[in-house]
């Protein structure tokens, strides 16, 4: 009895070290692997279902993998014409939301028309109107015989959704993008129902879709930077002022000097700096993850030429943004025209009819005469 207890309690104890080794060894190995999870900026450990995707919402991999159906274009009110188009207040949809914006088409021919996406600047969302501001630059497009969209973007005036903002959140860009396809959609406004019937959309399309072009000022430069190293449907692109640098100099190279936050934009979206460095680092710290949201980093791949147009009197967005772009987009081997306008201020006012009829020229070149670059 003796013996058999005295072999149990060995027993036990065998058992007993053996399960410790077991338990220390396995102890040792956890935070090797959490390490290494943590490490990645882009991994989340704290989001139900476990790890969230690597790509970044703002990244130009994760946009260029979602899908922007847009959808038929309603015609929401007719509107007084201009010189030789038609003006409407039209509406789409972008991730289910109802966006407007302001549409011209041609008056005279039958198309299909060449086409331009127009992305406006930063206006307050809540004092933004879609028939006010930039009504003289769409109408040097318009009355040059292209069809010009001009998304309100979300949370824009009557445009649904929350405004979050261009550089912490792809909101806008994904309205722009939609507002591409929905484009291609677009049948003659003066018949509504040609608009909706899935069974005619091969045929009587206003717009070529072969020839979209897409032009942007100062903020919308910045959407439409992002919407060509994105989409390979825009076939040529025009930024007046744009914030066309990367992240890493939109960080540390441009500071406001007007320091009061942009009203109409939630405090939260307003943060992005602040709130995207406390979650990856700077710059220097994680050049991964800033490359991986910065349109400068995907220019090879941009769609078509590029033609900047920027003010040396700039107190919004530096000249330097346009200066090192024209510099990168020629080291890719790029079509791009660079011109800048001495003592100019944001809107090229001193100087607006020759950017305009430069921007033109250069939309008629690349756009509407010739074969489509690819």
């Amino acid at each position: 009895m003796f013996l058999k207890s005295k072999l149990i309690i060995l027993l036990l104890g065998i058992f007993l070290i053996v399960a410790g080794i077991v338990y220390l060894s396995r102890d040792r190995n956890i935070p090797k692997v959490i390490d290494n999870l943590t490490d990645n900026p882009n991994l989340n450990l704290e989001d139900e279902g476990g790890l969230e995707s690597s790509q970044h919402p703002l990244s130009i991999e994760a946009l260029r993998s979602g899908e922007y159906p847009g959808s038929d274009i309603v015609i929401e009110q007719t509107l007084e014409p201009g010189s030789n188009y038609k003006r409407y207040i039209a509406s789409y949809k972008s991730e289910g939301l109802k966006i407007y914006g302001l549409l011209t088409v041609p008056s005279t021919g039958s198309g299909p028309w060449p086409a331009i996406v127009f992305n406006h600047g930063y206006i307050p969302p809540t004092q933004y109107q879609t028939t006010e501001r930039y009504v003289a630059y769409v109408d040097g497009f318009a009355r040059n015989g292209y069809v010009v969209f001009k998304p309100d973007y979300r949370g824009h005036g009557n445009s649904e959704g929350e405004p979050t903002g261009a550089y912490g959140s792809s909101g806008y860009t994904i309205d722009v993008l939609n507002a591409v396809s929905s484009l291609k959609r677009l049948k003659n406004p003066e018949n509504q129902t040609s608009l909706s019937r899935a069974e005619s959309r091969d045929s009587g399309r206003l717009v070529d879709s072969s020839r979209i072009g897409m032009w942007g000022h100062s903020l919308g430069g910045y959407v439409t930077l992002r919407s060509m190293v994105i989409s390979k449907d825009i076939k040529a692109g025009v930024i007046w002022a744009g914030v066309v640098g990367s992240y890493e100099d939109l960080l540390n190279n441009w500071r406001r000097r007007n320091t009061s936050p942009p009203p109409g934009i939630p405090t939260g979206a307003r943060r992005w700096r602040q709130e995207l460095q406390e979650k990856f680092g700077t710059p220097e710290q994680n050049p991964e993850f800033w490359n991986s949201i910065s349109a400068n980093s995907y220019l090879t791949d941009i769609s078509g030429p590029l033609q900047l147009h920027h003010g040396t009197a700039d107190a919004s967005v530096p000249i330097e943004f346009s200066q090192k772009l024209e510099t990168q987009l020629k080291e890719a081997k790029k079509v791009v025209e660079f011109y800048s306008y001495s003592g100019d201020n944001h809107n090229l006012s001193n100087n607006f009819s020759l950017a305009m009829r430069r921007s033109v020229e250069f939309f008629d070149k690349y756009l509407k005469n010739g074969p489509a670059p690819s």
